[in-house]
């Protein structure tokens, strides 16, 4: 099987002939690739992005000086960093004055440099794209309602409007989200996704529980979800999937009733547990569940290979992507090794 094959037979419930797997990583050090080979061998998915910011146009670079670098990004936000840092903090949103959200007009859909993915120009893109379908299955990407309208509106702001002010707070997702919606469509269109489809990367939750509460989420949120999930899938989107850190099952039966087909990244220090999801949603498409936070990092080796093959096991008959949330600097290359090893070992079912 071709990665493409293999992860939409998984997704279709179908037996592969291996374990089709899907990780990200913060880096590659070059032990790694010396001792294992090209990052390519670690994953059968590429999942593509373009700039989907409100306010494309407005970023600039605002200058350096005293270890300090500040900018305005793709949402109109002024941000600024430390040399070295990988966080940045938020100096100003672009929706600071809620009176603005009926006037706030955003860039178009369809602009062409949303699509350059770091190439001169959109053939180069095109090409780009081309190669990733011979060598992946490539999924499109957009955030969702509830974390790029905290870009917009700024994070703390965001959450006191849907606790203080849920009229204010929908007409601010409604508006992110069907964004969101043009710029994922246009995705499909351009990079040929028909036949695989999109992921929603949306954090809406913590290890204990969602950000808010149930009833918030169906009122605010929910029927922008609707809209974005029924327009990919109208424009030719076979699959699509929710990412969300933490512990989403307070939210999931009303996701799937929208129109998700899978979930990532199952993270089990916040009680998402792959076992349990399958027994409870058996059609649901279930993507990682190796613990990165845990396992991965503490170790020891025959920890992680027990674990996936717990989780290998669970995807003998597809519906099942393995993969961790991100690897960090943090996962020894002998446990990663051993995840990988296993993968290639027990996870070949031919």
């Amino acid at each position: 099987m071709t990665p493409k094959q293999r992860v939409l037979g998984a997704c279709a419930f179908q037996h592969p002939d291996r374990i089709p797997r899907y990780d990200d990583f913060w880096s590659v050090p070059l032990e790694w690739t010396t001792r294992l080979g090209s990052p390519d061998e670690f994953t059968d998915v590429a999942i593509r992005v373009p700039l989907e910011g409100t306010f494309v146009t407005r970023r600039r670079s605002l200058g350096e000086g005293q270890g300090w670098r500040c900018w305005v990004d793709e949402w109109g936000r002024t941000l600024r960093t430390r040399d070295g840092a990988y966080f940045y903090e938020v100096l100003e949103t672009p929706l600071a004055d809620a009176t603005a959200i009926d006037s706030l007009q955003f860039d178009p859909p369809g602009l062409e440099e949303r699509f350059l993915l770091g190439c001169p120009n959109l053939v180069e893109a095109q090409a780009a794209i081309a190669r990733e379908h011979e060598r992946f299955c490539v999924f499109g990407k957009t955030g969702g309602p509830y974390l790029r309208s905290s870009f917009v509106r700024g994070e703390a702001q965001f959450l006191m409007d849907i606790a203080g002010d849920p009229p204010l707070a929908q007409a601010i997702a409604e508006k992110v989200g069907d964004h969101l919606l043009r710029v994922g469509v246009e995705e499909i269109q351009r990079w040929g996704l028909q036949d695989t489809g999109m992921w929603i990367f949306d954090d809406v939750a913590y290890n204990s529980g969602p950000l808010f509460s149930a009833k918030s989420f169906e009122r605010i949120f929910l029927p922008a979800y609707r809209r974005m999930i029924r327009a990919y899938k109208q424009a030719g989107a076979r699959y699509v999937f929710f990412h969300s850190d933490g512990n989403i099952l307070p939210l999931l039966d009303m996701l799937i009733d929208a129109g998700i087909d899978g979930i990532n990244p199952l993270e089990r220090r916040a009680g998402m547990d792959p076992v349990e999801l399958r027994r409870k949603y058996p059609r649901l498409v279930l993507a990682g569940g190796v613990d990165n936070t845990d396992t991965l990092i503490n170790g020891p080796a025959s920890r992680v290979e027990s674990e996936v093959k717990a989780l290998i096991d669970l995807g003998r008959d597809g519906g099942l992507i393995i993969g961790t949330h991100s690897i960090s600097p943090e996962v020894p290359l002998d446990h990663f090794m051993a995840y990988h090893l296993t993968c290639q070992a027990y996870g070949n079912f031919r």
